[in-house]
């Protein structure tokens, strides 16, 4: 769920993935990763910077 909640809060903010992993201080490779489901195992740091990126709660951004 987490690739599909990052790819949706990013569309719902009308970001590309360059610009959400700017804004989330993270490497465009990281989100490519992330969103695709590769990387299943990321930090707490890596996933709060994108949830403070997207203005919501980590809880949100790890929801079901």
């Amino acid at each position: 769920m987490l690739a599909e909640n990052i790819k949706k809060f990013r569309k719902q903010r009308k970001l590309s993935q360059e610009d959400l992993a700017q804004k989330a201080g993270i490497t465009y490779s990281t989100l490519i990763k992330l969103e695709s489901g590769v990387n299943k195992n990321p930090t707490v740091k890596t996933l709060q910077q994108i949830a403070t990126a997207l203005d919501v709660s980590l809880d949100e951004l790890m929801q079901e």
